[in-house]
C-alpha cells in the first residue's frame, strides 16, 4: 500500500479517486482537514476497505511513525501543503509550519522507517514530494520556460516555503540516500477545486451573480494543467521515476488570467445562461494587484515526456469544459464548501480590494 498525505485536498482527493479506480492497492490517507480538506470529495469511498483515512498532521512525528510501522507502505506521496498565495501573504506562519516544518518531520519519519527495511524493500521504496513551478520565480514574456535546472527564485511566502521543502527533500537524498522524487507542477484546475483559486472562484461567483475579481490588468500568464493529467503524471513518476530526480509537470497551455476568465464566461453563457440574457463577462471586475504578483510561469515538461513517456491527455479547451460541467452538476458540493471560514475569508479579502 501507499501512504498519501493531504489526500482530502483538491489534487490529493482527485489522486485518491483515480488511484482506486485503476488499482486495488490500498491507500492510507493522512489529512489534517484544514479549511481546504473536504471529505465530501471522497464520499464515494465510504466503506471502501482500500481507503484508510486518518485525520492528522504530517508534523505529528509520533503519528506518522506509527502509521509507517503499522501499515508498512512501499511509498509516501506528499501532497500536504498550504498552497494559496494570498493566504501566505496575510498569514505566512501557517505556510512555514506545514510546508517546511511538516515536510521535515515527514522526511525524518520516512528516513527512520526506510533504514529499517530489508534490502529489497529499501530498494523499492519511494518518497514522492509534490511541489510547484512557483519555486522558480517569474519569467519575462520572451524567457524560455522553466526546466528542472532553473534556479530557484521564489517571490511569495508560499513559494519560498515550497522551495525550502524541495531543498530538504533533495538534501535527504544526497545526505542520507533516501530514495526521493520531486514533481514541480504548473497551475492545476478541475473538479473538486476549493473556490479560492482563479477558475473555481470565477465559476462559483458567476453563478451566484457576484463580481469576478481579476487582479490588475489580468495579463499574468500561467501554464494550466488539468488535475487528472497531473495525477497520471504522478503515477508515472512513482512507477518509473529515477530516485533523486526532479520532473516538471505542465499542460503546455500558457494563457493570461483574463483569457481564462473570458473562457469561463463564454462557456457558462452557453451551458447556463444568465436569467437576464446578458453575458457573464459583465461581472468581471478589475481589482488592485496583489503584492509581488509573478508575471509569468511556464513549464517545460520535455523531460518527463522524454524519459517517462508522459504527456497530458487534455487540452485546455477539453479540460475547462469538463471542469465547468462538473461544477454545474454538483451544486451541493459547491454550497457546502462555501460555508463557514471560507466564506468569511473570501468576503473579507475581496471586499476590501480597491479597483485597479
Amino acid at each position: 500500500m501507499i501512504l498519501l498525505t493531504g489526500g482530502a485536498g483538491f489534487i490529493g482527493a482527485n489522486f485518491v479517486l483515480e488511484w482506486l479506480a485503476i488499482h486495488d492497492e490500498p491507500v492510507i490517507n493522512l489529512d489534517k482537514l484544514t479549511y481546504a480538506g473536504n471529505m465530501e470529495s471522497l464520499a464515494v469511498l465510504q466503506g471502501d476497505p482500500r481507503h484508510i483515512f486518518v485525520k492528522g498532521d504530517i508534523g505529528d512525528a509520533a503519528l506518522v511513525s506509527g502509521l509507517l510501522e503499522r501499515y508498512q507502505p512501499r511509498a509516501i506521496v506528499n501532497f500536504a501543503a498550504e498552497s494559496h498565495v494570498d493566504r501566505s501573504i496575510s498569514s505566512p506562519e501557517d505556510f512555514i509550519q506545514t510546508n517546511i516544518v511538516g515536510t521535515f518531520r515527514l522526511l525524518e519519519a520516512a528516513r527512520s522507517y526506510w533504514v529499517g527495511l530489508d534490502m529489497a524493500e529499501k530498494t523499492g521504496f519511494r518518497f514522492l514530494h509534490v511541489s510547484t513551478d512557483e519555486v522558480y520565480g517569474s519569467l519575462g514574456p520572451a524567457d524560455a520556460a522553466f526546466t528542472e535546472t532553473h534556479p530557484y527564485q521564489p517571490n511569495s511566502p508560499y513559494s519560498a516555503s515550497k522551495a525550502a521543502s524541495d531543498h530538504l527533500v533533495r538534501a535527504y537524498h544526497h545526505t542520507y540516500g533516501l530514495p526521493v522524487l520531486t514533481t514541480n507542477c504548473s497551475n492545476n484546475y478541475g473538479p473538486r477545486h476549493f473556490p479560492e483559486k482563479l477558475i473555481p472562484l470565477m465559476i462559483v461567483n458567476a453563478l451566484a451573480g457576484k463580481p469576478l475579481p481579476v487582479y490588475g490588468d489580468g495579463l499574468q500568464v500561467r501554464d494550466w494543467l488539468y488535475v487528472a493529467d497531473h495525477c497520471s503524471a504522478i503515477r508515472r513518476v512513482l512507477e518509473a521515476g529515477k530516485a533523486g530526480e526532479v520532473y516538471n509537470v505542465g499542460g503546455w497551455n500558457e494563457k493570461p488570467n483574463i483569457d481564462i476568465v473570458g473562457s469561463v464566461c463564454a462557456l457558462l453563457d452557453g451551458m447556463h445562461p444568465r436569467p437576464d440574457g446578458k453575458s457573464y463577462r459583465e461581472q468581471i471586475t478589475h481589482i488592485k494587484d496583489r503584492p509581488g504578483h509573478d508575471r509569468r510561469y511556464a513549464i517545460d515538461a520535455s523531460k518527463i515526456e522524454r524519459e517517462l513517456g508522459w504527456r497530458p491527455a487534455e487540452t485546455f479547451e477539453t479540460g475547462i469544459e469538463k471542469t465547468i460541467r462538473w461544477y454545474l452538476a454538483n451544486p451541493g458540493w459547491v454550497a457546502d464548501v462555501q460555508s463557514g471560514a471560507y466564506r468569511d475569508w473570501v468576503d473579507t479579502h475581496y471586499a476590501g480590494a480597491a479597483t485597479a
